[in-house]
């Protein structure tokens, strides 16, 4: 729970999303009739009040998984048992879920119009808020069985697939195929439906009007007789009436003592979800998909090429030379610097008046207690912070700071981030293309690279992946392949290197400080926060600024040999050092910065503004300041915020990110798996469809189906695209490329994957379902399909780029469902949706409609329909009468025709003669499908747009 509370934005979130949701579907749905107008809007608002919350649930699927390896490592030291943890994060949800699904239930359940009764609500209420449950404890079950979050997406999504299409409410279950009937028999979905609308039908008697009487109309009785028939399921001739329970029972095939053992069916998939997740996390070891290993993707010619040569180089099979760099290091001063942030109440100073410098061929160490400001003053020098105020002084080479200075610094952050699916040599090269000059040619950068890759032995494993925690390279490698990364920038003026030896053990941290010692020696400039290094990497370094808590210098000055000139300066003010003590970690038990007490009655701070050190720094400063005002500022082209043009960032950013997403075939095959086996099932339930009325029906429900696309898309391209935000986020800082480029190139790596998965959905979904083969139609299906699948990523990365986490993301995909699916017009047909503002609005802006309406049109027209013998409406005419001369005037009007015109009794009716009749009743037409295409190009394009915009304002790097 205190996780939960942890993160209030989410939760406050989720409280709108689903209050805002409720008010819009609330709207549309606004106070139903309780006439045969308003029998199938309100199953379409009984389907969403159950959909919604089971959507809801799936949120949770990507925080399981996050889970996973917490889980696995606290139970491996036995902290609790892993079933518990799976009950614990049930009931932890139990005061934020109940009162959300109950907030949504009463919005949505009063403002439609449903049964106003006691017995109804609360009814209803526990069966949405045990299904919720049901569901989330089935999300858990496929987070606890399966690898990783792709894998358990693809399993969610099939599983999602069949108990919405066998829930009931599309395809009734009589209707459905007898070889996969079964399936709504063990569908959570199915029964929670079922028992919603026994709940609601079984207390309304319905009231037969308008064009559900036939005949009527101008020239016919205004109540209904025995000559006219309502075609409402469970009507009898004769009466206007139809109780909700026939209706059912005609339609469905729902009966009312169902509602209970339906309730109870629930609640037994609901103990049985958690019982059988429980008995998994127990039996299965969570750490066991988390073994570490390295991959080494195939070298091509020229790589086999290179790493021969450096491996001979190595070996001495050639003459073996020192890799020498062409570094450069300039001098970089700061003085009487002091940093400001907001606080709650006030403000907070994290730096108070610090002095200092580095110069070329030096290693400045910059140490201190947790909490002293070393992180902040290595972000406050490098230009890194984006909130607070910072003042002072920051000059380099005697001049102030400029828009090119992050770009020609080399900042080695403590957290290694790269993009996970490159290899090392791909990795130094990008940063090399991109941050040097762009007038150095290709060949000489690509050389530069290859002496970094000599200098920092990276031989064996310069074509391996980078990969990630847990697959890939080890915490030592990455932490040589993010210094690698930095002097691939050959980064002119100085390198920061935030903890660069934290998590690695000795050895490898000796390792890391003799290579940045290496490159010291060379006349690079280095300024490095080290915490507590043992005695051989302390000597490592040349000079020390060291800062106590509230960020203030308590010495700055040289290290001298085994420490000496430190451990002289805290002698004379009594703080004497052991012999065979480390000096670096009596330093900070001395200041009161370790477990010790501090040493002496006054503050060190003080100690150090009153010393020859801190006046030997002031002069020092105003030498390297003096000597240098007068030197001309260099004209070399490269004082601009990237180094690269646009166009150039464009090619290489493009280049490693199709390359990035072809080499991780799980998030590509998951969505590809998705398309496969929602259109495998959707044709298989659907298969071969004729052209009676209820394949007319059916044919609507299939194209509808597409609107799901968005939802299975969005689901996955949010936390994709997050994640790569957050590479692009640790580059931009360094001024690589400029976050249109990310944009831009994100989409675009998209396209051909669409293309594929609309291709695919397109192929199983109209010919298993028999649509027109007539190539103008099947052409104009797949051009549809395909916008519908860029329409799809163009949101779901328009979202992702406001959005400051996946999960805050994943909040968006049912509320957008929801509502697009809800007012596209045909759920909720324009004329049966309510008379407000934003009802209409929504349908006129929705990009659904323009995609699902076309379709319509293009399957429906020209498509003569033939009813069943069941699907006839039976009348007889007045006495004297032939069933033409009755309802003839009717037929003309509204379409459809008679069976048996000249007949004088038991009439046969059917309602559609042709296509073109059924959808005019959902506002389509035609001759507006290429109008719809042009709209729905509109929509990506603005999506797009507003993506790359949204990429640039909300980066969320506050640091």
């Amino acid at each position: 729970m205190q996780m939960i509370l942890g993160d209030k934005f989410d939760i406050f979130m989720s409280y709108v999303t689903a209050i805002v949701v409720a008010l819009l579907t609330g709207g549309i749905f606004f106070n139903l009739p309780t006439t045969s107008a308003g029998v199938f809007t309100r199953g379409g608002c009984l389907f969403i009040l159950l959909l919604f919350n089971s959507l809801t649930a799936f949120s949770e699927l990507p925080t399981q998984m996050l889970g996973r390896p917490i889980l696995a490592r606290q139970t491996s030291f036995a902290f609790y048992r892993p079933s518990a943890l799976t009950l614990a994060q049930l009931l932890a949800d139990l005061p934020f879920g109940v009162p959300r699904a109950t907030l949504f239930v009463i919005i949505l359940y009063f403002m439609a119009g449903l049964e106003r009764s006691a017995g109804a609500f609360f009814t209803a209420w526990f069966i949405v808020l045990v299904a919720y449950y049901a569901f989330r404890a089935l999300f858990s079950f496929f987070g606890a069985i399966t690898t990783n979050f792709y894998s358990a997406a693809r399993l969610a999504a099939i599983v999602m697939s069949m108990l919405v299409l066998w829930a009931g409410y599309v395809i009734p279950q009589a209707a459905m195929r007898r070889w996969l009937f079964w399936i709504s028999y063990i569908n959570p979905v199915f029964y929670a439906f079922e028992a919603l609308m026994i709940n609601e039908f079984k207390r309304i008697t319905f009231t037969c009007e308008g064009a559900q009487i036939i005949p009527s109309g101008p020239g016919y009785p205004t109540q209904l007789t025995d000559n006219q028939i309502c075609t409402l399921a469970g009507a009898t001739p004769g009466s206007d009436q139809i109780p909700g329970i026939a209706y059912l029972e005609a339609s469905f095939g729902y009966q009312p003592n169902h509602l209970w053992r339906n309730v109870g069916i629930l609640i037994a998939f609901l103990l049985g979800f958690i019982a059988i997740t429980a008995l998994v996390v127990e039996k299965m070891d969570q750490g066991a998909f988390a073994s570490a290993m390295v991959v080494k993707k195939p070298p091509t010619k020229e790589e086999k090429e290179l790493n021969q040569k450096l491996q001979d180089r190595r070996s001495g099979a050639t003459e073996k030379t020192e890799a020498k760099l062409e570094v450069y290091g300039q001098a970089f001063t700061w003085s009487n610097l002091e940093y400001t942030v907001p606080v709650q109440g006030g403000h907070r100073k994290l730096l108070d008046k610090v002095y200092g410098y580095v110069k070329p061929g030096q290693m400045t160490a910059l140490m201190g207690s947790s909490g002293a400001g070393k992180t902040t003053l290595l972000d406050v020098l490098a230009d890194r912070k984006t909130i607070g105020v910072i003042s002072g002084e920051r000059l380099i080479e005697g001049k102030p700071i400029d828009v090119s200075f992050q770009r020609q610094c080399g900042y080695a952050e403590q957290q290694d981030i790269h993009e996970p699916m490159c290899s090392v040599r791909e990795a130094l090269r990008f940063s090399a293309y991109l941050r040097q000059s762009h007038d150095i040619p290709q060949a000489e950068k690509d050389q530069y690279v290859e002496d970094i890759i000599e200098l920092l032995e990276l031989q064996d494993i310069a074509d391996a992946i980078i990969g990630y925690p847990g697959f890939g390279l080890g915490v030592g490698d990455r932490k040589r392949v993010t210094i690698g990364v930095e002097l691939a920038a050959k980064p002119s003026m100085l390198l920061f290197l935030d903890e660069p030896t934290s998590g690695l053990d000795g050895q490898s941290a000796f390792t890391i400080c003799r290579l940045l010692r290496k490159l010291a020696d060379s006349g690079q400039t280095i300024l490095c926060t080290i915490h507590q290094p043992s005695a051989l990497l302390f000597e490592t370094f040349d000079r020390l600024l060291l800062l106590e808590r509230g960020g203030k210098t308590v010495y700055s000055g040289p290290i001298g040999k085994d420490g000496k000139h430190v451990i002289d300066y805290l002698a004379k003010r009594s703080a004497q050092c052991p012999p065979g003590v480390n000096p670096a970690e009596y330093m900070l038990d001395a200041i009161g910065a370790g477990s010790q007490p501090r040493v002496g009655d006054r503050d060190w701070a003080d100690w150090y503004l009153e010393s020859d050190d801190h006046l030997d720094n002031l002069r020092m400063i105003n030498q390297i300041n003096r000597e240098n005002a007068n030197k001309p500022k260099p004209t070399n082209g490269r004082s601009t915020e990237y180094a690269a043009p646009w166009l150039y960032q464009f090619k290489v950013v493009l280049k490693r990110t199709m390359l990035s997403t072809w080499r991780q075939p799980a998030y590509q095959y998951t969505r590809f798996f998705q398309h496969l086996a929602f259109a495998l099932l959707t044709g298989l339930l659907f298969l071969q469809l004729g052209n009676n009325v209820a394949a007319l029906q059916y044919r609507l429900f299939v194209i509808f189906m597409l609107a799901i696309i968005p939802a299975i898309i969005m689901a996955q391209v949010m936390p994709f695209w997050i994640m790569s935000r957050s590479i692009w986020i640790r580059e931009e800082t360094s001024k690589t490329f400029a976050g249109t480029v990310f944009a831009a190139t994100q989409l675009i790596s998209e396209v051909p994957y669409a293309l594929v998965c609309g291709t695919v959905f397109f192929v199983l979904i109209y010919y298993l379902t028999g649509f027109n083969t007539d190539s103008n139609r099947a052409g104009y299906f797949w051009v549809m399909t395909f916008l519908l699948e860029m329409f799809a990523v163009s949101i779901g990365t328009m979202v992702a780029s406001f959005s400051k986490s996946a999960y805050f993301a994943s909040l968006f995909v049912p509320f957008l469902t929801i509502v697009l699916n809800l007012t596209c017009g045909i759920l909720s047909p324009p004329q049966s949706m309510s008379s407000s503002l934003y009802s209409k609005f929504l349908y006129n802006v929705n990009p659904i409609r323009f995609s699902i309406s076309p379709l319509i049109a293009n399957e429906l027209y020209g498509l003569d329909i033939q009813c069943a013998a069941n699907e006839f409406s039976r009348f007889s005419p007045p006495s004297g009468q032939t069933c033409a001369q009755w309802a003839g005037n009717y037929v003309t009007r509204l379409g459809g025709y008679l069976a048996n015109p000249d007949a004088t009794a038991d009439c046969l009716y059917c309602t559609y003669s042709n296509g073109e009749e059924f959808y005019r009743g959902f506002g389509i037409t035609f001759g507006e499908r290429g109008r719809d295409a042009g709209i729905l190009i509109a929509f990506v394009v603005f999506n797009c747009l507003a993506t790359i915009a949204f990429t640039k304002v909300f980066r969320f790097s506050n640091r």
